[in-house]
């Protein structure tokens, strides 16, 4: 009888062990299929992640050529226009210059002291012309037909000079450009005239330049040479932007343009100095028109979005 029971007992025993290391093999087997899926899903989220991550500007650059600090055999500085500079991307001159930052979504100009200058000036740029019909130089608008240039940007890098200061650039402008009638009539031997707007990044700040009439009761002929206008005192907008992204708008009518910064600060220019240029054309320039000779210095501007109407 003794025997019979301690045989029922190992029996049992033996029952509940088997059943206990079955269900914790199981479980053990639940446990890690859970974390082969955890750490599947997982994978997945940072792959998402890894694709949202990858970003384009906002820019369309039908109605633009870009001009690099670079010069070509002609020694002239290269530029790229429509519809080439779609592709701006894959061609080897333009990549140090001018190139896509897909995690910021913007296009980078990167601008130093080259060799490569255009006519009637020192420095050298990355910069993107207005061109109303892409290829097109020669068509151009008045302050009466009016335009609109709003860009999102932000300076990533810039070089300081020997006293510390940071290097400044141009970063928007509105050039005046001569008829071919005009520029008969005064003599000259190409269409440049001055810019009438030039919107620096300086010491962190916004910075506005224009011209002005030196005489106010100047002949048509006289209004068309250069040296009958002269700089203003200049600018500053309250907002340091720093190295931080921001908003610029230019608003043109006639006998009126105002800049506005982020939104909330504005400056207006209207009067005679205005009206009076309205015998020039226009195109507007963005970009990176570095003003520094200084070896080794350089900057990069970085374009999120960029737009022009007329």
């Amino acid at each position: 009888m003794k025997n019979l029971r301690y045989t029922t007992l190992t029996f049992l025993l033996t029952v509940l062990l088997t059943v206990g290391a079955y269900s914790q093999a199981q479980e053990t087997s639940v446990n890690e299929s859970d974390v082969k899926i955890e750490k599947k899903e997982k994978k997945k989220k940072k792959k998402k992640k890894k694709r949202k991550k990858t970003k384009l500007p906002k820019i369309d650059l039908t109605h633009w050529k870009v001009t690099l600090p670079v010069a070509g055999e002609n020694g002239k500085p290269i530029e790229i226009g429509p519809p080439e500079i779609h592709n701006f991307a894959n061609i080897e001159v333009a990549k140090p210059y001018m190139y896509i930052d897909s995690t910021k979504g913007a296009i980078v100009f990167h601008s130093m002291p080259t060799n490569s200058k255009t006519r009637n000036t020192k420095y050298t740029r990355s910069e993107l012309r207005e061109q109303m019909v892409p290829g097109e130089n020669n068509i151009n608008w008045t302050f009466k037909q009016g335009g609109y240039m709003k860009g999102k940007l932000a300076m990533e890098e810039t070089t300081k000079d020997s006293n510390g200061k940071y290097h400044r650039t141009i970063i928007m402008q509105i050039h005046g450009r001569l008829t071919n009638e005009q520029r008969d009539l005064i003599g000259e031997d190409d269409n440049n005239a001055p810019p009438i707007l030039k919107i620096y990044w300086d010491q962190g700040k916004v910075r506005v330049k224009t011209k002005v009439l030196k005489n106010l009761d100047a002949s048509y002929e006289e209004l068309l040479h250069e040296d009958a206008w002269g700089d203003d005192d200049g600018f500053n907008f309250k907002e340091d932007v720093g190295f931080r992204k921001f908003t610029l708008e230019v608003k043109i009518s006639e006998g009126k343009m105002v800049i506005i910064l982020n939104g909330s600060e504005y400056k207006v220019y209207k009067g005679i100095h205005m009206e009076k240029w309205g015998v020039f054309e226009n195109y507007f320039k963005a970009g990176n028109y570095f003003q520094s000779r200084d070896k080794g210095a350089y900057s990069k501007i970085k374009y999120y979005e960029l737009e022009v109407k007329h």
